[in-house]
């Protein structure tokens, strides 16, 4: 039977966005070394001793690097309607190619043929280089779920940087009305003075521009102890969204794992279907196998239990173990 363009379109889709296979992982690994390789080598092409002695040695893996990246953005985009969100073959490629990881994967590329057919300055391609580290997000579940994170807190988010402004521009203020007249140069207007409130706020110090007044270093000192709070509400916010993202795929991966053990017991093709809700939600193994004996010995101290009224057994199938073939991967 000859194989459809639909069937290869499949194909490519679960090689390149299931990535269960061995060849499926070996061909991601080769390109997370192959992006961490590209930002290596950004950062080496800064240093000029550096790239003028290899200087065709670099240009000719950018080459590389850039024809690997297009093809696996090209293929993404041509496979992207196999996903029922992209189902339509224009609209449906249009809205894959506008959601962020395709944009990481068109910023990846973009820089080569911005540089062959303009003529930008080399330190602004060479940022947007840096920028194909973002393709890491795609092979690390951490970061997948961190970007996930800032995305559902990004109201929150923009609250705390909005405060933050409104203390910088009253730091501002404030230390301009105090320390102007005993320092007319180091505090010359409220702009300049809002290097001081920044970098206060932000508790990094600020090197050789001090308040020496009384009055300024008091408030100097009401500054810095606002600026440790502020600086860690953002940091807060994402730390208890990261917890209730994980909390959810902890609760659905134990819906999985409750469903495959209706029956008492887990068979191999339910474990391989489990390791696989386990890899998408990002969970570690010993998480899953905690998980999986907890609901075990919960079912097994409920194996007895009789309903209060009808006197019927609570539980039709007693629960079994996991069978051998069926242990979860590592």
């Amino acid at each position: 039977m000859p194989v459809t363009g639909r069937s290869w379109r499949r194909q490519v889709y679960d090689f390149l966005e299931g990535g269960g296979s061995l060849s499926a992982r070996v061909f991601n690994g080769m390109i997370m070394l192959l992006i961490i390789g590209n930002v290596i080598a950004v950062m080496l092409e800064s240093v000029a001793s550096i790239y003028d002695a290899h200087r065709l040695l670099f240009d000719r893996f950018e080459t590389i690097s850039v024809g690997i990246f297009t093809i696996e953005y090209l293929l993404r985009v041509w496979c992207s309607v196999e996903n029922p969100a992209y189902c339509h073959a224009v609209k449906g490629r249009l809205r894959y190619m506008l959601t962020f990881m395709a944009l990481v994967d068109l910023v990846a590329i973009l820089p080569f043929y911005l540089a062959a057919f303009t003529t930008l300055d080399t330190r602004f391609l060479r940022v947007l280089r840096m920028l194909r580290i973002f393709k890491l997000t795609r092979h690390f579940q951490s970061l997948e779920i961190l970007m996930l994170v800032i995305r559902h807190e990004a109201t929150v988010l923009a609250s705390a940087v909005f405060i933050m402004m409104v203390l910088i521009v009253l730091a501002s203020g404030g230390i301009y009305v105090v320390e102007h007249d005993v320092q007319p140069d180091v505090f010359s207007s409220i702009p300049a003075c809002m290097w001081w409130a920044v970098v206060t706020l932000t508790t990094v110090g600020y090197g050789d521009v001090v308040p020496v007044t009384a009055a300024g270093k008091l408030f100097a000192v009401l500054i810095t102890i606002l600026g440790v709070g502020m600086a860690a509400m953002p940091a807060g916010i994402i730390a208890s969204g990261f917890t209730r993202e994980m909390q959810k795929r902890r609760e659905a991966f134990q819906a999985e794992l409750r469903e495959a053990m209706d029956d008492g017991v887990i068979t191999s093709e339910e474990q391989a279907h489990l390791d696989v809700v386990r890899d998408q939600l990002g969970l570690a193994v010993d998480d899953a196998q905690s998980m999986t004996r907890a609901e075990f010995s919960l079912l097994s101290e409920l194996a007895g239990s009789r309903c209060p009224h009808c006197g019927q057994q609570l539980f039709r199938h007693p629960p079994g173990k996991v069978e051998k073939s069926a242990k979860p991967n590592k």
